[in-house]
C-alpha cells in the first residue's frame, strides 16, 4: 500500500504559484486556496472597511486596509485578512513583510473559506496574540468575536464594538447596519 504524503507549504512556494484568480494563503505549512469572493462577501467587507476607515480618521495611530494584502508571520505562514487594522507606525513602513502587529483581523465567511477562517486562521490569530478577530457570517447575520485566550467566540447580534489600546474612542457599528439590504 502506498501512502500519499501531505506537502508542507512555505511562503516561498505559495508565492511561486502562477496567478489563476484564486487567493493563496499558508498557515503553519497548510495551504489555503479560495476562489474570488462573492458579491455579498465583498459588500460586507467593504462596509466594514469604510466604517473602520471613518473611525480611524479620529484615531491617527491606527491604519485600516483590506485584501489583497499579505500579512507574514514566518516562512510557513502568510494570510490575507479581508479587512484588518495595524499600528500606523507599521503602515508607514510601506512594506507588507514589516506588518506583524494586527490590532484587528476580520474574515467574511464564504462556503470555500469556512474551515480556514473558523479553525486554521483563528488558531493562528489567537497564537499570534491578535487582540480581536471577527468572523462575519452573512448567512446568520452575526459576527463571531474571538480573543487570544478564548475557548469559544462571543456571538454579536446587536453591536460590534472595538476599543483598541491607546484609542481615545471606541468603534461601534450596529449589526443591522452591517447586514442592511443594498
Amino acid at each position: 500500500m502506498v501512502m500519499a504524503q501531505t506537502l508542507y507549504w512555505t511562503v516561498d512556494m505559495v508565492q511561486s504559484l502562477l496567478p489563476d484568480g484564486n487567493r493563496y494563503e499558508v498557515v503553519r505549512g497548510e495551504l489555503l486556496v479560495t476562489p474570488a469572493p462573492t458579491f455579498g462577501h465583498q459588500d460586507l467587507a467593504g462596509r466594514l472597511f469604510v466604517a473602520l476607515r471613518k473611525y480611524t480618521e479620529r484615531e491617527p495611530d491606527i491604519y485600516v486596509t483590506m485584501s489583497p494584502a499579505d500579512v507574514y508571520y514566518d516562512e510557513h505562514s502568510v494570510v490575507q485578512p479581508d479587512v484588518f487594522a495595524i499600528p500606523m507606525s507599521e503602515a508607514r513602513k510601506g512594506n507588507w513583510k514589516a506588518i506583524h502587529g494586527l490590532l484587528l483581523a476580520i474574515e467574511v465567511l464564504s462556503p470555500s473559506s469556512v474551515r480556514g477562517d473558523l479553525v486554521t486562521k483563528r488558531k493562528l490569530y489567537q497564537e499570534e496574540g491578535v487582540p480581536l478577530y471577527w468572523i462575519v457570517d452573512g448567512d446568520e447575520s452575526c459576527v463571531l468575536e474571538w480573543t487570544p485566550g478564548a475557548a469559544k467566540p462571543v456571538e454579536r447580534r446587536d453591536v460590534l464594538r472595538w476599543h483598541p489600546d491607546g484609542a481615545t474612542t471606541a468603534f461601534e457599528m450596529s449589526i443591522a447596519e452591517l447586514f442592511a439590504p443594498i
